[in-house]
């Protein structure tokens, strides 16, 4: 009987109401409560005209500019504080219509305080060379000298202040195919039951789907692959007219504003050359061999006649699974981290034993995981922490490496200049999983343990170097055809898509026909040009992880600089100064030929 019960028993998720507090986030150090918020939804609404008083009069002085950028920069704070807020009690539950105005509301605000303050990038660059000459060398101006450096770079790309008022009225209507997609893929979509290897029935939700192929048992996997792509192929349509209306507004924007392309655009902003991206690309398809090569151990390894996409997540030894409860986690990842200094260490432990993160999932709540600190209150993290997973391990320990960064250029940097861009966070995040590989690889009791942890470390190298990199082909070559006037169609992304499968996954990997609509489900492709980041931040942080290992102070020193530096310096300037130079293909190289030595390593312990 007691084994009968098993096979029919359902696992679902709790919803939100009951989780335990201690394993949710504490947001009162943004505000106290809603109501709070909706005092300070006002006194921003009450801003926001103020920035009015200051149009056309930005040349009269240093003082009259500096007053407009503090103004500027009060209305930005308060905003990212209600923004933050609100996108993380959304993010709780995506079904509560409370959190879901909220958030509505919340980018309604932000779109008029955009226009509002879109007269001041025209209105500078309107000013005189000799003028802004003699502005940036005054000392009422010396805290936003920077900033103003910055915006006169956008010369080129900046239109007059009626066009800039009309483009940033848009701004809120331009995020609708992301707010549809990520609406549908996180609460309308239902994806159903399936019986795990243990006889359980699990709900299939885009959170447990990743546990779900990391069962031992083939069926499992199979099943959950087949029942989870059942429901992109009857929305196919949809989300390809979505996927298409994004990279079309990306081609209009860089159209609207001067730039050769929308990859031109967005490089821009980083400072960052063209070559970056091409030679990434180029680097990671000369090391596709390496890759082929690890498919083909992996389907010795799991005594396979073919393999298949859902064969890629379960790790090799699957009976070697470490699990870890929370505060296990927690002292793991910190331990790891024991290079980077007691002070680092005690500020996460705290943190994560703490109130910063919400740890588990909850019906309704938003997949995945991500960090989204402020310059107030809290670095907060939201997981959907699974004990079984030893991946979930090393998913807070990239988030930490998110935190972590939040927290130190918040305090080491004025407002302007503490939010670094995302090509640098990522270098952050992925540091602390080399660190985490490293500590648990110097650990392993015997060599089933150390060919699991290999397996792990190649696995991620191969999701965030090799795979990202070929979302990053994807969105060059789909934003490439819509700029020469190709509509995508769900015919034409899923060609592109499933030629790119064929040449990265090699030539003896058997592809499903519908792993080519994963390019509809995507969260990244509706924010086009993000993921290369994962891949060239790998890359540095193998680089800098092993000078942290190898080096003793002064590396730890120098990468703690870099940490601290927030946005105060570009971010290739800032790898410079932490000793990783990303415009030569140089950092991507050595990552991959590390991927290759893996390779050898776990070929020769499973042989």
């Amino acid at each position: 009987m007691e084994q009968m019960s098993a096979m029919y028993q359902t696992v679902r998720l709790p919803s939100r109401k009951d989780i335990a507090p201690d394993d949710t986030w504490d947001l009162t150090p943004l505000f106290p409560s809603d109501e709070a918020w909706e005092t300070a939804f006002v006194e921003l609404e009450s801003l926001i005209p103020r920035l009015a008083e200051y149009r056309g009069t930005l040349s009269q002085s240093a003082g009259r500019l500096a007053q407009c950028l503090t103004l500027e920069l009060n209305v930005d704070r308060l905003g990212e504080t209600l923004g933050n807020y609100a996108f993380l009690k959304s993010s709780e539950d995506q079904t509560n219509q409370t959190y879901q105005r909220m958030v509505g509301r919340f980018h309604h605000l932000a779109s008029l305080a955009a226009e509002a303050a879109s007269f001041i990038q025209p209105e500078v660059m309107a000013i005189d060379e000799a003028t802004i000459k003699q502005f940036l060398n005054d000392g009422e101006l010396a805290d936003y000298r920077l900033l103003l450096e910055r915006m006169l770079r956008y010369k080129p790309h900046t239109l007059g202040p009626r066009e800039e008022r009309l483009l940033a009225m848009q701004s809120e209507m331009a995020q609708a195919t992301s707010h549809i997609f990520s609406q549908l893929h996180d609460a309308d979509l239902k994806f159903g039951l399936v019986t795990d290897e243990q006889g359980r029935q699990v709900e299939l939700s885009p959170s447990t789907f990743t546990q779900l192929l990391q069962s031992p048992d083939r069926d499992v996997r199979r099943t959950a692959f087949q029942q989870f792509y059942q429901q992109f192929s009857g929305h196919q349509h949809s989300l390809a007219a979505m996927l298409n209306g994004s990279l079309q507004k990306d081609a209009y924007y860089a159209k609207a504003r001067n730039f050769s392309s929308a990859l031109d655009q967005a490089l821009f902003a980083d400072n960052v050359p063209r070559t970056v991206y091409d030679n990434l690309i180029a680097a990671v398809r000369k090391h596709l061999p390496a890759l082929y090569r690890f498919y083909d151990l992996r389907r010795r390894a799991m005594q396979l006649s073919d393999i298949h996409h859902y064969d890629t997540y379960v790790p090799i030894l699957s009976e070697c699974n470490i699990e870890h409860t929370w505060d296990q986690a927690v002292e793991v990842v910190t331990a790891s981290l024991a290079p980077l200094g007691t002070a680092y260490c005690e500020t996460l432990r705290e943190g994560l034993r703490g109130r910063w993160c919400d740890r588990y999932p909850n019906q309704g709540k938003r997949s995945g995981a991500f960090s989204a600190g402020g310059y107030q209150g809290p670095p907060y993290i939201l997981m959907n922490f699974k004990p079984q997973v030893l991946n979930d391990v090393f998913t807070l320990a990239h988030e930490a490496g998110h935190s972590m960064h939040t927290y130190l250029s918040a305090r080491h940097q004025p407002f302007q200049y503490y939010n670094y861009t995302i090509f640098v966070a990522e270098v952050a995040s992925t540091f602390n999983e080399q660190l985490l590989s490293h500590y648990l690889l110097e650990r392993a009791t015997d060599d089933r343990q150390r060919a699991f942890l290999i397996n792990n470390e190649i696995d991620d190298i191969r999701a965030t170097i090799y795979r990202q990199t070929m979302f990053a082909e994807f969105e060059k070559i789909t934003h490439e055809k819509v700029e020469a006037g190709e509509p995508m169609t769900v015919e034409a992304l899923r060609t592109i898509y499933g030629q790119l499968l064929q040449d990265y996954f090699g030539p003896h990997f058997a592809i499903d026909d519908e792993l080519s609509l994963e390019c509809l489900r995507i969260p990244h492709f509706y924010h086009a040009f993000y993921v290369y980041k994962y891949a060239t931040g790998m890359s540095a942080a193998i680089a800098l992880s092993q000078q942290v290992l190898h080096d003793g102070p002064r590396g730890v020193e120098s990468y703690l600089e870099f940490l601290r530096g927030g946005c105060s310096q570009f971010p290739l300037d800032l790898l410079r100064g932490a000793g990783v130079d990303l415009e030569h293909p140089e950092p991507v190289e050595r990552a991959l030929q590390h991927f290759a030595k893996l390779v050898d390593q776990l070929d020769a312990l499973l042989t």
